[in-house]
């Protein structure tokens, strides 16, 4: 198998073709596949239709597989693989809410968030639907000196749900709440494998800004967001059935769109590989 890499924005993102993933990986085109996640932040390979039993095993690639959060939407015979189904989402004036709007970055409120999300997609409406993705060490590069250094050093509390996020989560039982954890996160982090700074945000987790009053903190918080969410930071994939998506939730922010009509079905698997604790960029 011969991999081409093709970038997909001028600043990240790259499709990678030339190789079929239902086939096993040896260890060089591993190190390949993982050294190109460092670089692009976003890997697009196209219609690889992997089965749950072959995707698992693409995700073991780049590391341990984390588990997933909500019991309800994973695979039964395979637990660390979720699904993302129309079927599960609530509605709203006809509208379908779903969870990933908002630009994120996965589970923040954990002490070793996960290095990377994948999604391989199963069955796709005929519009809509697609995923987005900003790079937020780009936007941490293009602001003003001054601001950067004042961040550097900043941390935020994040946590199940922010009192004023801008989008709901899965409703849980108190029992369950009590479980999911919240730890503080640094505003800048630097990647463990390229040595970039990138902005750490997720609007919908955070709880203000350490140190900082808390009108003044949330202000920093939504100015840094629309920085980030800039088009120019922008690369949208339109899915196409069997496409499989990895991206380093270090290195970018992702959300999803319930622009699709509600009555055709979206379904994708979901996994995560197991990160370790944020490193904060040095000041």
């Amino acid at each position: 198998m011969t991999l081409t890499v093709q970038p997909l924005h001028t600043q990240f993102g790259a499709q990678i073709t030339g190789i079929d993933l239902t086939q096993a990986i040896d260890e060089g085109l591993a190190l390949r596949l993982r050294q190109c996640l460092a670089d692009y932040a976003v890997l697009v390979l196209p219609k690889q239709g992997l089965n749950p039993a072959q995707f698992q095993a693409f995700g073991q690639v780049f590391g341990e597989l984390m588990p997933q959060q909500f019991k309800k939407y994973t695979l039964d015979d395979f637990p660390f693989i979720g699904f993302n189904s129309t079927n599960d989402l609530p509605r709203k004036n006809g509208k379908l809410q779903v969870r990933g709007e908002n630009y994120h970055t996965d589970h923040s409120n954990e002490l070793c968030p996960p290095r990377a999300t994948s999604l391989v997609a199963v069955q796709i409406p005929s519009v809509g639907g697609d995923t987005q993705f900003v790079d937020v060490r780009q936007a941490f590069d293009d602001l003003s000196h001054e601001l950067k250094q004042k961040i550097k050093g900043l941390h935020s509390m994040h946590v199940l749900q922010s009192s004023r996020s801008p989008r709901s989560f899965t409703k849980l039982t108190e029992e369950e709440k009590a479980k999911i954890p919240s730890h503080l996160q640094p505003l800048v982090i630097e990647h463990p494998v390229s040595g970039r700074s990138a902005l750490y945000l997720n609007t919908g987790r955070m709880e203000g800004v350490q140190g900082m009053p808390e009108e003044e903190g949330y202000a920093l918080i939504n100015h840094l967001y629309e920085h980030a969410t800039q088009s120019k930071y922008e690369y949208r994939h339109r899915w196409q059935v069997g496409d499989l998506v990895i991206w380093d939730n270090r290195s970018v922010m992702h959300q999803a769109n319930a622009d699709y009509d509600p009555e055709e079905y979206r379904y994708l698997y979901r996994l995560m590989v197991t990160g370790d604790a944020l490193r904060a960029a040095k000041a």
